[in-house]
């Protein structure tokens, strides 16, 4: 008898915890959301999302657009605050964040958005938290839907509401796709750090609400944009529109990517370590690959360091790690080690990954000086060839460069950076007249798993990254040398530095088919590290 109470007793509990924490916000849900519809049946005009792309006269109009309902093709969140755990956090974090997406899926959309945040931000120090403006917008804009932003550019003011924090979103849509006004939740500080929680949903919808009328420049004709119609779960999104138009998921589908070329401004930097979308399926092959990548990194540097060229390029491949070369005829003699010249020769290469260097060397089977703007004091102490470092003061690096000619070959990389788009940074002059001939080289690489560069890192675990890809590929071009004094007329004039580099730059931009900016190494790290990026110690670097 004391069997069947205790039975009844411990179901009755059961029941009431469900009821209270389930149940009863189910109801109260369900019953606010019923209350929302027709309020806005009753109020404003309901359009389906097709009818949007005919409207001529979006220019009188203000639009104020779901983020993730209305302009992501992807209706999952998880990939986003995968990124901010792997890159704020590190590996630690996005262990835990993967073990406990499963509950998050099943909590509902709020409540998992607050355990995701909660995962994420907890314990991130504020002034270091940069994934928002470095990171995400890359994986974001190649998730816009191209019909939507055609619409949205016709807009006379667009306003991005967003259920995610705004420093995760805001750097995206105001930098990137030029988004007026961008409302998301916001987070809670204390003593410098996020305490991993949001304000409440009211208070970002206070926020938008001021922002509507309050704010200059906005039309008073207002269109709302949102997501699924059984979602909307808030009064004043529809009281400030005349028109709502709904996107379902059967829209996002025939949507196409929105194009490179169409980008309002070209991602030419981005920072991160991962280098594809950490959807939960990537994440789970990613922690499989991991302990057998360490080992296969493990095994390339040191075939990389002890063996010959001869017998480490078939090595290598069978490793998973291509690497192509290509020259025209006429470089052949660059094998040739007894040349004439009282000098060495000037290698000039755009910069991909740290390894360019090296593989230079292989390739033309030559102990070559590599001269660097700034590398980790690891890397130099592990560099299987010399490394000089440049002082950054031009009269002391040139005679030095002169100096190291007159004793071999010397390889430099005039961007001083990396750049991981298809794009070639502006070319330091300070090479262009340091010999009589330019070798110029073109380097292209390409990774699946993890990027071989950092802005913000730690600059030592380059190489370790960039191995640890399963079928890492590198591609090694020999250009037709430049000689300097058959571009100018005089090589004391002070622009014929500048039109040597430029036209150094523009070949090896013909041959990679990258287009050739005037950006700069500090105009990077202005932007994804907040520094200009000069080494005083092992993090950051080049």
């Amino acid at each position: 008898m004391s069997a069947i109470l205790m039975n009844v007793f411990f179901f009755k509990c059961l029941f009431l915890f469900w009821h209270s924490f389930f149940f009863r916000p189910l109801i109260k849900s369900f019953g606010r959301t019923s209350s929302n519809i027709i309020t806005f049946t009753n109020q404003v005009k309901y359009h389906k999302y097709p009818s949007l792309l005919h409207r001529s006269n979006l220019n009188h109009h203000t639009l104020i657009f779901d983020v993730e309902g209305a302009l992501l093709k992807s209706s999952s969140m998880f990939p986003y605050f995968m990124l901010v755990a792997f890159e704020a956090g590190g590996l630690l974090r996005a262990i835990v964040l993967i073990l406990l997406y499963p509950f998050v899926c099943l909590v509902g959309d709020e409540m998992g958005l607050k355990i995701m945040v909660m995962i994420c931000f907890f314990g991130i120090k504020v002034e270091n938290f940069r994934v928002g403006s470095a990171v995400l917008p890359k994986f974001f804009l190649e998730d816009v839907g191209s019909e939507m932003f055609e619409v949205l550019k016709r807009g006379a003011k667009k306003v991005g509401l967003s259920k995610l924090p705004r420093v995760m979103v805001e750097s995206f849509l105001k930098e990137y796709l030029e988004i007026d006004v961008v409302v998301g939740r916001e987070m809670k500080v204390l003593f410098g750090y996020y305490v991993g929680l949001m304000e409440e949903r009211e208070k970002t919808m206070h926020a938008l609400e001021l922002l509507v009328h309050e704010k200059k420049g906005f039309c008073s004709n207002i269109i709302g944009i949102s997501g699924l119609h059984k979602n909307i779960d808030n009064e004043f999104f529809f009281s400030c529109c005349k028109e709502v138009y709904v996107v379902v998921e059967g829209d996002k589908k025939s949507w196409q990517k929105l194009p490179r070329d169409k980008y309002p401004k070209s991602l030419i930097f981005h920072d991160g370590r991962l280098a594809l979308k950490p959807t939960p399926l990537d994440v789970l092959a990613i922690l499989m690959w991991l302990p057998c990548g360490f080992i296969v990194a493990i095994i390339r540097i040191i075939v990389a360091l002890s063996l010959s060229y001869n017998i480490l390029t078939p090595l290598l491949a069978l490793s998973g790690f291509h690497l192509t070369i290509s020259m025209p005829k006429s470089t052949n003699k660059y094998f040739n080690n007894k040349g004439d010249k009282p000098k060495g020769h000037l290698y000039v290469c755009n910069h991909r990954t740290l390894f360019d260097p090296l593989y230079i060397s292989f390739i033309l089977r030559r102990d070559l000086v590599a001269v660097t703007y700034s590398l980790s004091k690891i890397s130099e102490i592990f560099a299987p060839i010399k490394t000089v470092r440049l002082t950054r003061n031009r009269f002391k690096d040139a005679k030095m460069m002169k100096q190291l000619l007159q004793q071999g070959d010397i390889v430099v990389c005039p961007e001083g950076t990396t750049c991981r788009e298809k794009y070639l940074l502006r070319f330091s002059p300070l090479f262009s007249q340091m010999c009589d001939e330019i070798v110029p080289i073109a380097i292209d690489s390409h990774v699946s798993m993890f990027h071989g560069t950092t802005a913000g890192g730690f600059k030592c675990m380059d190489p370790i990254f960039f191995l640890l890809n399963p079928f890492p590929t590198y591609s090694v071009q020999l250009l037709e040398k430049v000689v300097p004094s058959y571009v100018t007329a005089c090589d004391n004039n002070e622009d014929a530095r500048f039109e040597v580099a430029n036209r150094v730059q523009r070949e090896i931009g013909k041959a990679l088919g990258f287009e050739c900016t005037k950006l700069t190494r500090k105009d990077k790290y202005l932007i994804l590290a907040g520094n200009e990026g000069i080494i005083s110690s092992m993090k950051s670097g080049k």
